[in-house]
C-alpha cells in the first residue's frame, strides 16, 4: 500500500518535472464549470444546492479540454495541467467517478510531436520511478500502427472498404460470429466498437504500448480530417496491455464545422440517454475568436501508473 502511493507521488512529480524541463506552462483550470463536455457517451455530474436542495447550473467537468482550449485562444503556447476530472461510471479495476488525468497542449504543432512527447514521457517517468526505487518496466518503445493497419495485421481486412454501416453489419455478420450484433440497428461508430473491442483490443497487449492512429473519419470527434486521404481523421490512441491509455487530437478550428460536431453529440445523447446538457455557449465564443491551428492529447494518471509499473490497483480509494 505504502508503495503504490510513492509511485503515484513520484509519477506527478516526474511528469511536472517532464513538462517543466521543455518549457510547458502548468496550468489550472476549474472543476466546477457551466458544461462538463459534449461527448455522447461521457456522463458528466451535476452539482446539488444541499441547503435549496435542488440541482445548481454547473458541472464537474469530464475534461479540462474546454478551458485548456480558451487559454490557447487567450495566447498561451505550450500548457499542461494534471487535475482530477469526473466520470459518472461505475467502480471497475480500470475506472473511478473521480480520477486523475493529465492534458497537454501544443500551439501550432501536428499532432504527430504529441507522439513525440509520449514517447519521451513514457520513459522519463519510468527512469524517474526507478530511481525513486520503484520497479518499472525498461526501454519503453512505443508500436505504431494505422486502424487501416492495425485491421489488416490482426484481421485481415481494410476497415476503410467497411465506411457504410450496412457493409460493417454485413462482414461482422458474416465473418466474426463471436461479435455479440443485435438485432437493432446500429450506428457505424457503435458497429466499428463492437468489432475493435472484441477482435482487436484484446490484441493490444504485451510489454509496450501501442499507438494507434488516423481513425476512421466517423470518429473524428473534435480532430481534423486528413487532407490526403480524407476517409481518415488525424487523431491517436495508445492502448497499454489492452487499455485504452490515451486519446490525442490534431484540433479542429473550424467554428462552424465545431458546433455542428457538437450539436450532433448533443443529439445522440439525448436520443441515447435521454439527458441534455447546456450549450457550451463559452466555448463556442472561444471557437468564434479563433483557436490557434495545434494539438493536444488527454492521458489517464492512474492507468499510466499502472502501465509503467505493474501496480494493479492504481487508484486513490
Amino acid at each position: 500500500m505504502k508503495e503504490k502511493h510513492l509511485a503515484r507521488i513520484y509519477l506527478l512529480e516526474a511528469i511536472r518535472e517532464f513538462f517543466k524541463k521543455r518549457n510547458f506552462l502548468d496550468v489550472l483550470t476549474p472543476p466546477a464549470v457551466q458544461n462538463p463536455g459534449m461527448e455522447a457517451h461521457i456522463h458528466p455530474f451535476a452539482l446539488w444546492k444541499t441547503r435549496e436542495n435542488k440541482l445548481d447550473n454547473l458541472y464537474l467537468h469530464t475534461s479540462p479540454e474546454f478551458c485548456m482550449k480558451e487559454l490557447l485562444s487567450l495566447g498561451l503556447e505550450n500548457i499542461f495541467t494534471l487535475s482530477y476530472v469526473f466520470r459518472d461510471e461505475p467502480n471497475s479495476p480500470i475506472h473511478r467517478p473521480q480520477f486523475m488525468m493529465l492534458e497537454w497542449y501544443r500551439k501550432n504543432a501536428n499532432y504527430l510531436q504529441i507522439m513525440d512527447d509520449c514517447q519521451k514521457l513514457f520513459n522519463f517517468c519510468a527512469d524517474y520511478l526507478d530511481k525513486k526505487g520503484i520497479s518499472t518496466a525498461k526501454a519503453i518503445k512505443i508500436k505504431k500502427y494505422t486502424i487501416q493497419n492495425i485491421f489488416k495485421e490482426f484481421l485481415d481486412l481494410d476497415i476503410l472498404d467497411f465506411l457504410e454501416a450496412k457493409k460493417l453489419r454485413a462482414l461482422i455478420k458474416d465473418k466474426f460470429a463471436d461479435v455479440p450484433l443485435p438485432k437493432s440497428e446500429l450506428e457505424w461508430d457503435d458497429l466499428y466498437f463492437l468489432l475493435f473491442l472484441n477482435e482487436i483490443e484484446p490484441k493490444l497487449s504485451g510489454d509496450s504500448p501501442w499507438l494507434l492512429y488516423e481513425f476512421p473519419h466517423h470518429l473524428s470527434a473534435y480532430s481534423t480530417i486528413k487532407k490526403e486521404d480524407p476517409r481518415v481523421c488525424e487523431r491517436f490512441e495508445i492502448y497499454w496491455n489492452s487499455l485504452e491509455l490515451c486519446n490525442c487530437f490534431n484540433e479542429l478550428t473550424d467554428p462552424i464545422e465545431q458546433k455542428d460536431r457538437i450539436l450532433k453529440q448533443a443529439e445522440l445523447k439525448k436520443e441515447l440517454y435521454g439527458y441534455s446538457l447546456p450549450t457550451p455557449s463559452k466555448f463556442l465564443d472561444v471557437m468564434n475568436q479563433g483557436l490557434p491551428a495545434s494539438s493536444g492529447i488527454a492521458m489517464g494518471v492512474e492507468r499510466l501508473l499502472s502501465a509503467i509499473t505493474g501496480i494493479s490497483d492504481p487508484f486513490w480509494d
